[in-house]
């Protein structure tokens, strides 16, 4: 069980596996006013660096779980080198289907709504892990501004326009399924080029370490499209965020 293999080369040095900067994410953990004790659930965990920092700050107790063995290696290492080993615990899984045997106080899943067939399953899944009073995570993409043509949608790596909404409508979509919008951390395009062009050097350097590895041609091609196409579509139209939700 693994994710796709380029995803393991392109992000292999991300602690973060989304456009959140390290600052917003502790932003986030702030704006969420987590208390020592607060048990997390994080759903595609990748690297794990939101729950070993909200470990390391706030003194949450938190369970990742991701389908990627080497962020979930990087992670229990990240857990080791910040010291919070005994606070965090990380399971290379699939994250589809995935229910705490424990209510916990925030359930997330941060940019792997694919795991549940989209946000709305996503949603109905982490719900079933959330104790009375808890906090529902969702990271996810959104126009900044539509997408004059369905070209331009599939340069950003969608496969339609229709694939997400502009902002008012996915904050809205929240509240016709049955949750507040209690909170929300907006990426901004200073951390679309940190989580966009670290891959470029990360590519480059596998490149030269392994140059005789048959998918070398693949990461060769990735990596002379990828400048270009990030900045013409993604950089331009696409925006990301993670929001906070509660049932009403």
């Amino acid at each position: 069980m693994d994710i796709p293999r380029i995803f393991n080369v392109t992000e292999s040095a991300h602690r973060i596996h989304n456009p959140i900067t390290p600052e917003k994410l502790a932003t986030l953990g702030d704006a969420l006013r987590l208390e020592a004790g607060d048990q997390v659930l994080d759903l595609g965990s990748g690297s794990g660096e939101m729950l070993c920092t909200w470990a390391l700050d706030h003194g949450i107790i938190g369970t990742g779980i991701d389908m990627s063995r080497l962020f979930t290696d990087q992670a229990k290492l990240r857990a080791e080198e910040l010291g919070v080993d005994d606070q965090v615990k990380f399971i290379h899984g699939d994250a589809a289907g995935y229910v705490s045997d424990e209510k916990v106080s925030v359930a997330a899943c941060v940019g792997a709504t694919w795991i549940a067939g989209g946000v709305v399953g996503t949603i109905e899944l982490l719900a079933r892990s959330l104790r009375p009073g808890g906090i529902i995570l969702i990271g996810e993409p959104y126009w900044r501004q539509l997408p004059p043509t369905e070209d331009i949608a599939k340069g950003c790596l969608a496969s339609s326009i229709s694939d997400f909404f502009i902002l008012p409508e996915l904050l809205a979509s929240f509240g016709n399924l049955g949750y507040d919008v209690v909170e929300m951390i907006l990426a901004d395009q200073d951390g679309w080029d940190r989580y966009e062009a670290a891959k470029w050097l990360t590519m480059r350097r596998w490149l030269e370490a392994n140059s005789d590895d048959e998918f070398a041609q693949e990461v060769r091609a990735k990596l002379t499209s990828e400048p270009v196409r990030y900045a013409a579509y993604t950089r331009e139209y696409l925006g990301w965020g993670v929001f906070a939700l509660m049932p009403q």
